[in-house]
């Protein structure tokens, strides 16, 4: 099966979902890209992570660009989509889903403020993804 989660920086939220599946089924075929990529997965996100025994160091931000001649089983947008436009992928998909999360990137106040802001959306993450492979992926 091959996934292919979107957001708009590739910084966060999607390089978590895209880790938490790989944890999940290492059989799974997971991308994850974004409209505008950063220029690096977000440290903080690396740390919430680390915290949990999930090593995303290595990861690399990508733009969407580089999967549009790609055919996909899933793409999952996972932007907030009351705070910011998700993006579209026109390529060849069986399903498109939205699961929306907060941008932890856009956080503020205190480093403790903001690292609990990335845990809590680490975890909503975590939730809604485990609900996502147990109900639908796994049985496909």
């Amino acid at each position: 099966m091959k996934i292919l989660i979107l957001c708009t920086g590739n910084s966060c939220r999607s390089q978590m979902a895209q880790a938490f599946l790989k944890s999940f089924d290492s059989g799974l075929d997971v991308y994850s890209a974004g409209t505008q990529p950063a220029r690096e997965v977000h440290p903080r996100a690396i740390q919430v992570m680390r915290e949990i025994g999930i090593d995303i160091s290595t990861h690399k931000t990508q733009s969407v660009d580089a999967f549009l001649d790609q055919d996909f089983d899933f793409v999952i947008t996972v932007c907030d989509g009351a705070r910011e436009s998700c993006p579209v992928f026109l390529g060849n998909v069986t399903e498109r889903l939205h699961i929306g999360f907060e941008d932890p990137a856009a956080a503020t106040g205190s480093e403790a403020e903001i690292l609990a802001v990335f845990r809590r959306v680490r975890d909503e993450i975590k939730t809604q993804f485990t609900d996502l492979y147990y109900h639908r992926l796994h049985n496909e």
